[in-house]
């Protein structure tokens, strides 16, 4: 290590111990009494306040605004602020030092904003145990019935630390992930029709490397592969097989984001059939490299690819791989399809978090009571909907009761919205009141030609979805060797699927044993303990 190197290094470690070190002295801070249900508050005091909100800047503001001073701040501040006696100011924090810069902020205690969020599972568990963050339970019962009722149970779950409301989650717009695409025009030549299973869809695979339909000569890559989740999840999610109640908590590991199946029953027979399909070439031959989806990409857009699973909007944006392999390969048509099936005939594959960001309230805020009316009043009348939409016929336009962005918007127009997304922080996305509006509007931003196309992979992304699961309080050893099982992880996929056959399961016994000493044996005692602590409450 360079001495600069190393010098930043130790300034940042003492940062973070500076900051654990104050947080417990700042967070042992008592609430005022506006902090408690039935406090004085602003307005019925007299006494105007200030609100102070985090916001993130990502350094991309139109000349004549700032971050702190734009269309959506002055919204917020005539609309929320002046009615309530409250100036509103917002605290820059640049999106690129998020959890570093908050860590310091929460540390300083008089300097921190009284609202402040993290997109981080583990900082939001960190705060809350240390003490650091307020009740806000009580707060939302007696002050935001709409926020309550926007965000429901379900989501206001995964602000809860050992029982109690520390954060309020914010909401996203839609929870699929993942749908699976094959060349239809490949289909159509030989005479196939659109694969429903699993079995079918290799019986396809084998036609299009045998037969070439494509002419790509002998360049055809039938099933692409990479080691993202997006391509590998469908299909080794389809193998597992019906989880008890008991088998979900204990025998998942979540691993930073994402819930793994390494323990659960039917992944060695997901491994064996990519073991199977590499052998064989049916499947892409240097997936293992390709941890960027960048060659995926190449290899669809120039023609060679059969089918493969991706995010399921990710090929139509503008100018994005359809519209490149369409440019290429004239007459090349994809279509969206569902075919990886498990045991039950169902087609299974895992869904987002229904949560996004953590929105929580610092325990030194004296303004716990107006930070839950900030966020009542975003979820009230027409206020999100405003902040993520703008001004009709000057923004958007309705079509079919969707607000669709309009192609030509003055300077002015486009300037109102640049930061839409982090101001209306307790949505993830563009909220219009249910699932099926939410999934329209989506599919209106793309192009007139993809419409259709998007409508039908998103609605396969929603189907038989599988549930992030959620443990009744975190899992210490997921956080402290999660990022050690996901490399783990990546290399017993890799190294199972790569192996001649006659080796499948030596490799895969000699990877798992150490998986599970890695950590995974820590992760499943600890969840296993905790599944018998939820049974007998």
């Amino acid at each position: 290590m360079t001495g600069n190197k190393k010098s930043k290094g130790m300034a940042i470690a003492a940062v973070i111990l500076t900051a654990s070190l104050l947080f417990t002295a700042c967070s042992s801070s008592s609430n005022s009494k506006s902090n408690e249900p039935g406090g004085t508050q602003a307005g019925e005091s007299g006494k105007r306040v200030t609100l102070k909100i985090e916001v993130f800047d990502r350094g991309n503001s139109p000349a004549g605004s700032t971050i702190t001073d734009n269309y959506l701040t002055n919204y917020v501040q005539e609309n929320f602020g002046d009615p309530n006696n409250i100036d509103v100011e917002f605290v820059p924090v640049p999106r690129s030092e998020e959890v570093e810069k908050l860590n310091v902020l929460m540390a300083s205690g008089s300097d921190v904003p009284d609202i402040v969020f993290t997109y981080d599972t583990n900082t939001f568990n960190r705060y809350a145990s240390q003490g650091g963050l307020t009740d806000l339970g009580p707060l939302l019962q007696q002050h935001a019935p709409n926020l309550k009722a926007f965000l429901g149970e379900d989501i206001l779950q995964y602000g809860l630390y050992e029982g109690t409301q520390y954060a309020v989650p914010a909401k996203r717009s839609q929870v699929g992930k993942y749908a699976s695409f094959i060349r239809q025009d490949w289909l159509d030549k030989l005479g196939l029709a659109v694969p429903q299973t699993t079995e079918e869809l290799y019986e396809a695979l084998k036609a299009f490397k045998e037969k070439d339909p494509g002419g790509t000569g002998g360049q055809v890559i039938p099933l692409a592969m990479t080691v993202a989740n997006a391509q590998y999840e469908p299909l080794i999610w389809s193998f597992i097989e019906p989880l008890t109640e008991e088998q979900s908590y204990t025998l998942t590991q979540t691993l930073g984001s994402n819930d793994y199946p390494a323990l659960l029953p039917g992944f060695k027979d997901a491994l064996r059939f990519m073991n199977k399909l590499y052998n064989e070439g049916l499947m892409s031959k240097d997936f293992a490299l390709d941890t960027d989806k960048k060659k995926l990409g190449e290899d669809v857009s120039s023609g060679k690819v059969g089918f493969f699973s991706e995010d399921d909007v990710n090929p139509f944006y503008e100018n994005g791989t359809y519209a490149t392999l369409q440019k290429n390969v004239p007459g090349a048509i994809l279509a969206a399809v569902d075919v990886y099936s498990n045991s039950e005939g169902k087609h299974p594959k895992p869904m987002y978090n229904p949560n996004g960001m953590y929105i929580m309230v610092p325990k030194s805020s004296k303004r716990a009571v107006e930070a839950i009316k900030y966020l009542e009043w975003m979820a009230a009348d027409d206020h999100l909907f405003h902040m993520q939409n703008g001004i009709e016929g000057e923004n958007y336009m309705m079509v079919d009761g969707v607000p669709v962005a309009m192609e030509k918007q003055t300077e002015e127009a486009l300037n109102r919205l640049y930061n839409s997304g982090d101001m209306a922080i307790i949505a993830n996305g563009k909220q219009l009141g249910s699932e099926e509006m939410n999934l329209k509007a989506r599919a209106l931003q793309f192009p007139p030609e993809y419409q259709d196309i998007v409508a039908k992979a998103q609605q396969i992304a929603n189907t038989d979805v599988i549930e992030p699961v959620v443990m009744k309080r975190p899992i210490a050893a997921q956080t402290k060797y999660g990022t050690t099982l996901q490399e783990k992880f990546n290399e017993m996929l890799v190294k199972t699927t790569m192996v001649k056959p006659d080796q499948f399961d030596s490799v895969y016994e000699t990877m798992m044993k150490d998986y599970m000493a890695s950590g995974g044996q820590a992760v499943l005692d600890e969840r296993t303990a905790v599944y018998k602590e939820m049974q007998s409450k």
